[in-house]
């Protein structure tokens, strides 16, 4: 399995942490970037790692910024992509786990790198339960296409 990272500056050093961590799981590593600690944009990183999932090149992603959150939501406005903040374990695991999420997006300000590691374990390893949790995906894939869902409810 392919995993694409990316991150901005703040966050170039856990990345490169993550970096060397992912192969010792078993899965290839696609690095879009950035490539150093000089100041960036983080959109044009999230954006490049989303398009390597939507294009197939890559199965999962992870962005790393400050807090994870300018991360997913830049990549939660491409279609196809649900990139969920997880700064602990158990987030993770359900953001796999009831959300099919396919990104995941971290904060350096707030993980150190033994929680990033575990973190990233957990994401990788966990497969989407689906069952009850598939309809309420679809939803959000309704959402992204502009179907209103309130008719579906009522």
């Amino acid at each position: 399995m392919n995993i694409v990272l990316g991150s901005d500056h703040a966050a170039f050093s856990l990345k490169s942490h993550i970096k060397e961590y992912i192969p010792s799981l078993g899965y290839a590593v696609c690095d879009v970037g950035t490539f150093s600690e000089e100041s960036c944009d983080y959109p044009l990183f999230a954006q490049r790692a989303a398009k390597k999932i939507l294009l197939g090149e890559c199965e999962l992603g992870i962005l790393i910024c400050g807090t994870g959150i300018g991360m997913s939501l830049a990549a939660n406005k491409i279609w196809g992509i649900r990139c969920a903040v997880c700064n602990d374990i158990f987030s993770a695991e359900m953001a796999r786990l009831h959300n099919d999420a396919n990104m995941l997006a971290m904060g350096a300000r707030i993980v150190d790198e033994e929680t990033a590691e575990q973190i990233v374990r957990i994401f990788l390893a966990t497969s989407f339960q689906s069952g009850r949790h598939q309809k309420r995906v679809d939803m959000i894939t309704a959402i992204e296409a502009g179907e209103n869902i309130e008719d579906e409810l009522y």
